[in-house]
């Protein structure tokens, strides 16, 4: 009983300090997330579509999301109620997060699970785990710890952190050789963010940016010529200039993602009435779901799904301007290109407004390894906006102690 009344007087005293709209638009966001994933993949669960020919329970992906969806917020609330703010900064727990990860990264090309031509998971018997998720919150600890561990430094050389930065460069690169080309653009996208708010290396970048971007696609442009880029990446780059011409090919999945974009209207046909889920979309429960909202919930309910979205990365930006500490403002903007450059990657691949990678929606599309880390994601936000409110509590306290002098 004692015990009992211990965890409640913590949560108590912890509780005026929680960023709840934070929490709100998070629980919220889950929640669609778990309806959109019965509703889009409880036809083709039971005809096998989804899972190699052997028909399921309607409810099969759906019960394995909850069970993700109830993990996750176990572990947000016990990072906003218990986690120590110190742990994040523990030189040891640091190192032995990216080592962990590193190791992880090299298991998944040995012992990995193929699917759908990338090389990316390792089966745990009640879900997959995906290393490159979990690469994405070491990144946002790990540099963000080295960058603020020598700040005095860094900005005048930046030769002080090469070592940090190589194997970061170097578990990126294990990705890359996954085949997983939209992980690794995301992860890449999260490790240049953070140096570029940093400052670092922001001189060469404007400077010899462009360059090197014109000469990407340039090499790109040369290497379809000649034959030599993989034939799946060139009919993704083809398929993106038309994918109506291409409807009957390597076009289909984008047009059909199209059509049920435009099939919903303004309000949608309702939850459960989708039609291009059932079997025209070949991933309608995790890359399409999108579009599957958009056709059920109309350009309403897409709006505000990406309205959620919206909000918590322009909470982490708003927490990192708020902040004293360099550490969590690079942390916090960190989460923010984290989960703002998955959703666009997302969106913009089943609109054909980029190659379609196979990037899941944050929040809401199936998956145990994207949720738990995003969830972690979202707990870091949670534990900076909790610090910066004991911070300002713990000044204002001392301003009233202060006797004032007459």
């Amino acid at each position: 009983m004692n015990n009992v009344k211990a965890f409640f007087r913590h949560v108590g005293k912890y509780a005026r300090y929680i960023d709840y709209p934070l929490v709100i638009t998070y629980i919220m966001i889950c929640l669609i997330g778990l309806v959109m994933v019965y509703s889009a993949s409880m036809v083709a669960a039971t005809k096998g579509t989804l899972t190699g020919g052997t028909p399921v329970s309607g409810t099969y992906f759906y019960t394995r999301q909850l069970m993700y969806v109830i993990m996750s917020f176990l572990i947000v609330f016990f990072m906003a109620f218990f986690m120590n703010v110190k742990i994040l900064q523990n030189k040891k727990v640091q190192q032995g997060v990216m080592i962990g990860v590193f190791l992880l990264l090299f298991a998944t090309l040995i012992v990995g699970k193929n699917i759908n031509g990338s090389k990316s998971w390792i089966n745990l018997g009640f879900m997959n785990l995906q290393a490159s998720e979990l690469l994405k919150i070491a990144i946002i600890l790990y540099l963000p710890y080295m960058i603020n561990k020598k700040r005095a430094k860094v900005l005048s050389n930046s030769k002080v952190i090469l070592g940090p930065i190589l194997l970061i460069i170097g578990c990126i690169f294990l990705v890359l050789l996954q085949r997983d080309v939209g992980q690794t653009m995301l992860i890449t996208i999260i490790f240049m963010s953070i140096v570029f708010y940093a400052g670092i290396w922001v001189k060469p970048i404007l400077k010899w940016g462009g360059l090197i971007a014109a000469g990407g696609i340039a090499s790109l442009i040369l290497f379809a010529a000649l034959g030599w880029l993989p034939a799946y990446l060139v009919a993704r780059f083809r398929i993106m200039t038309d994918p109506f011409h291409y409807e009957s090919g390597t076009g289909y999945h984008i047009s059909n993602s199209l059509m049920a974009i435009g099939n919903g209207g303004l309000f949608g046909k309702g939850i459960g009435n989708s039609v291009m889920k059932l079997g025209y979309l070949p991933e309608p429960h995790t890359d399409f779901i999108f579009a599957v909202i958009c056709e059920e919930l109309g350009l309403i309910g897409g709006l505000f799904v990406l309205g959620l979205l919206f909000f918590i990365v322009y909470r982490a930006f708003q927490l990192a301007a708020q902040t004293q500490s360099y550490f969590y403002k690079l942390v916090c903007v960190g989460i923010a290109s984290y989960i703002g450059s998955q959703t666009f990657v997302n969106l913009g691949g089943i609109s054909a407004l980029i190659p379609l990678t196979g990037v899941p929606l944050p929040f809401i599309s199936f998956g145990g390894s994207s949720m738990i880390s995003l969830s972690i994601a979202l707990g870091l936000l949670l534990i900076t906006a909790k610090q910066i409110k004991m911070e300002k509590r713990a000044a204002q306290q001392r301003h009233i102690d202060i006797p004032r002098r007459y």
